[in-house]
């Protein structure tokens, strides 16, 4: 009761508790295709992330892990995205509230995207490393603890935030562009389709094509912290990393895994979006 009463009464709850909710949905979904995208970024020896690549990699996990072999990973996803989700959309909701009264333009959209973002990613750090590794098949980690543990013991406390400043230039950029893209696209719709049974179709179609424009802008960065998170004893440091690709595959490096992993962050966050406006339209938080 207490619980209920605490969500009821606070908007900064209501916020994490639908953002949250959004992050447990799309993550379960959409879990192979970041397994896809992280063996893609992690190999040498396929495709740099077309449908080939894809094909790949899908059927050789399927025929040495099983079907359910695509959803190595999930515990480490569901710890990081569900309270990180949960963080970003509370935080947006506090920074929107408190600097431009919830509607914020397209410079003031991309600013609160990446400080929220940026917020969750400084938190969420270890077990956005454990994740990467659990997903990589390079490591064969028997749980999160031990994953956690393994890593601390061998590597120390830098092992936990290896590849920290690739994820936030990969993130807090992607978060800041898609909310503006995101925002400036449902300014377009008219107001009664918002509020009507076409609601969450528009706001999934908002949220598609901001995933799509952030996605392919943030995709080299998404490389560079694969590679420092999975060989952090040969990727000291981000420019070692962000050369190492380019001399390696050429400025098409960069965007090993784009396929999938632009599948999944939008799709990913275009049903975490869809789901938290309408389960904050039921909470009445706007």
């Amino acid at each position: 009761m207490a619980l209920l009463d605490a969500i009821s009464s606070s908007p900064l709850v209501k916020s994490f508790v639908a953002g949250s909710f959004s992050g447990t949905c799309s993550t379960i979904l959409f879990q192979p295709l970041d397994l896809v995208k992280t063996r893609l970024q992690s190999t040498i020896t396929i495709p740099s992330g077309g449908a080939g690549g894809m094909l790949h990699i899908v059927s050789k996990v399927v025929r040495n892990e099983r079907l359910f072999g695509l959803w190595k990973g999930m515990t480490p996803s569901i710890y990081r995205c569900v309270p990180g989700v949960g963080l970003y959309f509370s935080s947006l909701h506090w920074l929107k509230t408190h600097l431009c009264e919830g509607h914020p333009g397209p410079l003031q959209a991309i600013a609160l995207g990446a400080m929220a973002r940026t917020v969750t990613g400084v938190t969420m750090i270890p077990i956005t490393v454990i994740k990467c590794r659990y997903e990589s098949g390079v490591y064969a980690y028997g749980s999160v603890r031990e994953a956690a543990s393994s890593i601390y013991m061998k590597e120390g406390a830098r092992g936990l935030t290896c590849g920290l400043l690739p994820t936030l230039l990969r993130d807090a950029p992607f978060s800041g562009l898609y909310l503006m893209f995101y925002t400036q696209t449902k300014k377009r719709v008219p107001t009664q389709l918002l509020e009507n049974h076409m609601a969450p179709v528009i706001h999934f179609t908002c949220g598609v094509l901001a995933g799509l424009s952030a996605s392919a802008v943030t995709q080299p960065f998404d490389v560079v912290k694969t590679k420092m998170q999975l060989y952090p004893q040969k990727f000291t440091s981000f420019p070692q990393a962000v050369w190492y690709v380019n001399q390696k595959y050429g400025p098409m490096g960069y965007f090993k895994g784009l396929v999938p992993r632009m599948l999944r962050r939008t799709l990913m966050a275009a049903m975490a979006w869809t789901v938290y406006e309408q389960i904050t339209k039921s909470f009445e938080l706007k």
